[in-house]
């Protein structure tokens, strides 16, 4: 006849085996989640190769644009074309006043105060030009919506704020 284990001691391993259990069942699920984890990372490892490096945030105006010279004198037909552009394209972000303060540009804490002469002393009329036509930023380019000479008479109506 075979001995059977009495239950005094079947009720003191109890405990160990559960817990000897629990901590197995822990070690597997710290694994399962630990490797998860890893190949999750590895993934986005291998997808950051497959990318383009970013996009440099520093803005950078080719040395030929901002030598261009401003071939419309701003006379006060130049500047009536330049508001009259101004109005339509600029005024909503740089403030009709050319202050930074329009409806939209609330939002944006880099938008230029054109009135205070310090804001465009270092800035070239052909850096002007190509921020207008090719957009910085949140600016939008004027890209192709804009014959040369309209940007051109911008440009004369922009520096004009400083002088008011």
């Amino acid at each position: 006849m075979k001995n059977k284990p009495s239950n005094q001691v079947l009720s003191k391993k109890t405990p160990l085996l559960l817990l000897s259990r629990s901590l197995s069942f822990s070690l597997f699920a710290f694994l399962l989640l630990f490797s998860g984890f890893a190949l999750w990372a590895q993934k986005d490892q291998n997808q950051d190769k497959d990318q383009p490096p970013a996009k440099s945030t520093e803005f950078k105006i080719p040395p030929e644009a901002a030598a261009k010279i401003n071939p419309v004198k701003p006379t006060a037909e130049s500047l009536a074309k330049g508001k009259r552009m101004y109005s339509i394209d600029c005024s909503m972000c740089h403030g009709k006043d050319g202050d930074g303060k329009g409806d939209m540009g609330a939002d944006f804490k880099t938008i230029p105060n054109f009135t205070n002469p310090d804001a465009l002393k270092n800035r070239t009329d052909g850096e002007l030009f190509y921020v207008t036509r090719n957009g910085k930023g949140d600016m939008p380019p004027e890209d192709t919506r804009a014959k040369d000479d309209d940007i051109w008479n911008m440009v004369n109506y922009t520096r004009a704020f400083a002088k008011k």
